[in-house]
């Protein structure tokens, strides 16, 4: 037993998302996302790949669960594919019982199994007809209901089986990504040799302002008519790094660094918890940046039960001279790998942004946790690809012993911030079970515990780090 140490009844366990593992992108009814869509668009995607089949997860989740008991998990985080349940999205269109059925079916079986499902109800697949027919998240009105409409629907389906809601993940990464730099699906950008469509200027705000209001509908929703009844909890999964400044002896790299985590994530956690966005947004983005109405306000303020966390490493900050571009997204400051000193923040992976620097967790969830209030967190996301590791034969590539050294650096970074900083955590679900479509990324960046095998079928095959986490966890939870 080390000093430091996580509560008793700490819910550990992996995460993936619809689109990246199920495949099946027709079958039983289901209908296109914007990302079917923007993944048939060439030159969006590395190596022309597409969710199609993916991990086949969708036939597969008998093979996924004896996974999940076989690495010990307590939990399992997956989201919901909103065109499988209601296929053209819409509050006035028809529900696909058979895509429901599913869901249905998984949590019956993830609980038969002893294993607590969290769901989230968008992974950034939002139904195709919502962005064809209104502009999805830039008609907040059509949206929000459209939203709240599923997300009874799922509600009413599942009830008191699941006693964890997530309504939207990485809402950062869908405004910014997606309506930003075009990197992401719908792929809407100022940028006209990347998309005909667009202005980064204006898009991004208002589509994080559509998404907080209808969180805030959801939860209303889920407070009221299901909540008493279910007795689950509600909340958001807001993503961001730990920021270290460049040069620590120049006050506006320091300062810059708060500034940088405001724009990321208190973009959307400051409405949450205190009913105003971050002054330093506002001060920057001006009229850009939508104001929230009284009952928006009303809708918004208080509406997390819990606080969920994804988080995968830190960044230096330096502080930028003069006037933010116009597409500035970041607080006007420099995201960068080494310091003034040209020390890396942490070794190379697969990922050009991720660096590992365990530290910077706990720092980061102590900067959270005071911030807001000492919140209940779940930490929904938490993990790390490997430089080159799709390019290693297989025994090798299985004894990923760089994860598991992420996993040993940063889950007790974790059980620190528990045990010597106060910080009220109760979960960990780790990113991921399965290698998957990484996105933009194709197939060529893996995160998963388990190896897939795309070319041979979608075989799994768990590496090292699939059987290493639970001896991670039995050290910090405490036994009684």
């Amino acid at each position: 037993m080390t000093d430091s140490y996580l509560p008793k009844d700490f819910l550990w366990g992996f995460a993936t998302a619809s689109y990246q593992i199920e495949g099946a992108p027709h079958e039983d009814g289901r209908a296109d996302s914007i990302w079917d869509t923007f993944c048939r668009t060439p030159g969006k995607i590395a190596g022309a790949a597409s969710g199609d089949v993916a991990c086949d997860s969708y036939h597969r989740t008998a093979e996924d669960i004896a996974l999940l008991k076989e690495t010990g998990a307590k939990s399992y985080r997956f989201s919901i594919s909103w065109s499988r349940v209601i296929p053209l999205g819409g509050r006035n269109d028809p529900v696909n019982e058979k895509g429901l059925q599913h869901y249905v079916k998984f949590v019956d079986d993830l609980r038969a199994a002893g294993i607590e499902p969290l769901i989230t109800l968008f992974h950034w697949d939002l139904p195709d007809n919502l962005h064809k027919r209104y502009g999805g998240m830039l008609n907040k009105d059509e949206f929000v209901a459209d939203f709240v409409n599923y997300a009874r629907v799922c509600f009413k389906a599942l009830g008191s089986k699941v006693k964890f809601w997530i309504t939207f993940n990485e809402p950062w990464c869908s405004s910014i990504l997606g309506y930003s730099t075009g990197l992401f699906a719908p792929g809407r950008t100022s940028d006209r040799s990347k998309s005909a469509e667009g202005d980064s200027s204006t898009e991004p705000w208002i589509v994080g302002h559509s998404f907080l209001v209808a969180h805030g509908a959801a939860v209303k929703a889920y407070r009221d008519e299901f909540k008493e009844q279910d007795g689950g909890q509600i909340g958001i999964t807001l993503n961001g790094d730990w920021t270290e400044p460049w040069d620590p002896e120049d006050p506006a790299d320091v300062e810059a660094c708060d500034r940088k985590i405001e724009f990321a994530i208190s973009w959307f956690a400051d409405p949450i918890y205190f009913g105003k966005y971050p002054d330093s947004m506002r001060k920057q983005l001006g009229k850009r940046l939508p104001e929230f109405t009284e009952e928006e306000v009303a809708l918004v303020k208080g509406s997390n039960d819990f606080y969920g966390m994804n988080h995968y490493c830190a960044h230096y900050i330096k502080h930028k001279e003069g006037e933010p571009d116009a597409d500035d997204f970041g607080g006007n400051l420099e995201v960068l790998q080494q310091n003034k000193a040209g020390e890396w923040i942490g070794p190379e992976t697969q990922s050009d942004w991720l660096r590992p620097y365990p530290l910077g967790f706990r720092k980061l969830i102590k900067w959270l946790s005071d911030r807001y209030g000492g919140p209940t967190f779940y930490v929904t996301e938490n993990g790390t690809s490997l430089k080159g590791e799709s390019q290693l034969p297989l025994e090798e590539l299985l004894n990923d012993e760089f994860r598991c050294e992420y996993f040993r650096g940063y889950i007790g970074a974790l059980a620190d911030a528990h045990a010597k900083d106060g910080v009220d955590v109760r979960g960990y679900s780790a990113w991921s079970l399965l290698d998957n479509f990484e996105w933009a990324e194709g197939y060529e960046t893996r995160f998963g515990v388990t190896y897939v095998d795309y070319e041979g079928g979608q075989k799994r095959h768990p590496k090292k780090s699939a059987k290493e986490i639970r001896g991670i966890f039995e050290k910090y939870i405490k036994k009684e």
